[in-house]
């Protein structure tokens, strides 16, 4: 059963290189803590809308990930009960200029226009933790014409649900309504006008967007 909600995203908290293979790719090092970057709310897309691909940004990359929703107020959280905080998951893309963040990055900048320009947050349906069998493995896999591009599991994380929430919640309360989209796995790659991308979430289908 699908579920939508409406609510007001009050931050969107991101993670990076938390799939070794994904950071491999990217020729980037395998971190010891999360990395963490942030997209404003002017970022997301829903209900299925199309990604309006910008000219000026140079290759921009498909990047599925699973994004928690938070479902109370928290700060300092201990791992042991970060479960209890997590409302909603669901499936998300992280839509990332890869030319522009790699300027950015040879230049020793930070990558938010990478990152956070407009509609680079993609969100899919929601649905409980209970209907999709977590805690537990949860798998994920990218279609791109009806040809699979990503697929991972959880299983391959570097840091789980809880130890994410656990460590952001030191730096920034999380409030009912923050994302937290949990990083990709390996395949990433650029998208184009006519794509047509489906996420899949433990085989369910979850997400649908057309690149315009």
């Amino acid at each position: 059963m699908r579920i939508g909600l409406i609510f007001t995203a009050v931050k969107i908290i991101c993670i990076g290189r938390n799939y070794a293979e994904h950071a491999r790719e990217l020729n980037n090092d395998v971190p010891g803590e999360p990395v963490v970057f942030m997209k404003p709310e002017s970022a997301l897309i829903r209900d299925g809308k199309p990604f309006f691909l910008p000219d000026h940004l140079g290759d921009v990359h498909h990047e599925l990930e699973i994004v928690l929703r938070i479902g109370r107020n928290g700060k300092h959280i201990a791992e042991r009960f970060a479960a209890t905080y997590i409302d909603r998951i669901g499936l998300g893309i992280d839509f990332t200029a890869r030319t522009l963040q790699s300027d950015l990055k040879g230049r020793g900048l930070p990558w938010e226009l990478a990152k956070g320009f407009d509609g680079s947050a993609i969100l899919g349906d929601w649905q409980t933790p209970e209907a999709v069998q977590w805690p537990g493995i949860l798998s994920l896999r990218l279609e791109v014409n009806g040809e699979t591009r990503q697929e991972g599991d959880t299983g391959q994380l570097l840091f789980s649900f809880e130890q994410i929430i656990s460590f952001v919640s030191r730096y920034f309360t999380l409030k009912m309504g923050d994302l937290i989209f949990t990083g990709t796995p390996a395949g990433v790659g650029p998208v184009h006008r006519g794509d047509r991308l489906q996420g899949f979430l433990n085989d369910r289908p979850m997400l649908q967007c057309k690149v315009c």
